[in-house]
Formats: structure tokens, C-alpha cells, sequence
């Protein structure tokens, strides 16, 4: 009966990312002159999630020399796997879509497994309980996907195609619930040394792609736009703290 339980919480938190619709009913041109500002609010959000919500909660259990490590570790396997990736989709002069979408996806999913761990140890815990962490995970879900959504669009995927990967990625919670289910014994060391690796996989995309982009607006009104929307992006995270 719990696993039903774990297994809708999860599937709740996966119909999240069908938010992103509202974006679908804009048009072209106003979706262009937003998206950059939707990328702004990402590299916060992604910014503020590694810092305030990953690293604290990882530092609850294990030694911060070792939280150090992984974050690194993982940093240098993001900028390793985007190279790879680089080489075999990008190396023609004009690449369609930038590798950074598909690190955003890997590190999305990453961080949407360890959700679904989160719920399963909760309703394990107590049924009260996973409900409650599962609207608090909710909560942060519904701007994390919309700034997903807008990160696929800047790497170049179609809307369409964007949305339907980013609902697949989104099931991967549905697999973390499953799986901490059934290694509930182990669950919280699992948990403890994901949470920095995916930590280092959202600063990576934050400072080494989306940010860089941020920076080439040379507008003035537009810069300062983008820093805010930035700045909402850390301070939505620290809010869903």
C-alpha cells in the first residue's frame, strides 16, 4: 500500500513539468524576447538550488571534505561529458542544438531521482509525512521545470520535442520512489553522496553555459532585467528552502 502511495506522490511530482504549457501559448516573437530573461531566472534557480537546497542537505551527512570532492568530481564529469557530447553532435560548424540542453537533462534527472528517494523515505516514514514532503517538493518542482523548459528552448529543441523530453526526464522521480522503496535500509547514504554530484552538475551548467550567454546581452535595460530575473531565480529557492 505504501509503494501506491510513493508511486502517486512520485507521478504528481512528474505532471509538474506540464506547466510548461502556459509557455506553448506564447507567440514566437514574445517567446524570443523572454527567453533570455527565462534563462536568467534558470541559472538562478540552478544556482540556488546546488547551493541552498543540495550541498546544506548533504552536509547533514557526510564530511564536507568529501562533499567538496564530489561536487568537483562532478563538475569535471559534466564539462567531460559535454566535450564528449561536443564531438559527436556539434562538430560541424553549425550545431543545431547546444550540448548544455542535454547536461541540464542529465543533471535534471539526477536531481528528480533523488526527489523521488526523498518521497520514499518519507512515506516510509510516516504517511503524513510523504504527503506534506511531497507538496513541499511540488512547490519547488513548478519553477525548476519551467526554467528546464526554457533551457532545452535556448539549446535549440522544438517546443514540442522540448516538452515531451522534459516529462520523460520528469519520470525519473517516479524511478527514484521506486528504487528508495526498495533500499530503504540504504537510502540515506544513496542520497547523502547524490546530492553534491548532482549539486556540481547544476553549477556546471549554470556558470559554464547559461550564464555566458547571460553576459553577451550588451542592452543596458535588458542586462538589468536579466540580473533580476537572475536574482528571483536564487531568492524563488531560497524561499522553497
Amino acid at each position: 500500500m505504501i509503494l501506491i502511495f510513493i508511486i502517486i506522490a512520485c507521478l504528481s511530482i512528474s505532471l509538474c513539468v506540464w506547466i510548461a504549457l502556459l509557455l506553448l501559448c506564447c507567440k514566437k516573437e514574445i517567446l524570443s524576447k523572454i527567453l533570455l530573461f527565462l534563462v536568467s531566472f534558470s541559472a538562478g534557480a540552478l544556482m540556488g538550488s546546488a547551493f541552498l537546497h543540495l550541498l546544506p542537505e548533504a552536509a547533514l551527512e557526510i564530511k564536507t571534505e568529501k562533499i567538496y570532492l564530489i561536487t568537483l568530481v562532478a563538475f569535471v564529469f559534466f564539462f567531460f561529458m559535454e566535450k564528449l557530447l561536443y564531438w559527436r553532435h556539434c562538430h560541424k560548424e553549425n550545431c543545431q542544438i547546444h550540448t548544455f540542453g542535454y547536461m541540464n537533462l542529465f543533471g535534471d534527472g539526477l536531481h528528480n531521482f533523488i526527489d523521488g528517494l526523498i518521497i520514499a523515505t518519507a512515506f516510509l516514514v510516516d504517511i503524513k509525512l510523504g504527503v506534506t514532503t511531497t507538496f513541499a517538493i511540488a512547490l519547488h518542482e513548478i519553477p525548476q521545470e519551467i526554467s528546464d523548459f526554457g533551457v532545452l528552448l535556448y539549446a535549440g529543441f522544438k517546443k514540442k520535442k522540448a516538452l515531451l523530453i522534459n516529462f520523460i526526464v520528469a519520470l525519473t522521480v517516479v524511478a527514484g520512489g521506486i528504487v528508495g522503496y526498495f533500499i530503504s535500509l540504504n537510502l540515506e547514504n544513496i542520497i547523502s553522496f547524490l546530492l553534491p554530484f548532482a549539486a556540481g552538475g547544476f553549477i556546471y551548467i549554470a556558470a559554464s553555459d547559461l550564464m555566458p550567454e547571460i553576459k553577451k546581452e550588451t542592452n543596458l535595460r535588458k542586462s538589468i532585467i536579466s540580473f533580476l530575473m537572475f536574482m528571483l531565480g536564487i531568492a524563488l529557492m531560497f524561499v522553497m528552502k
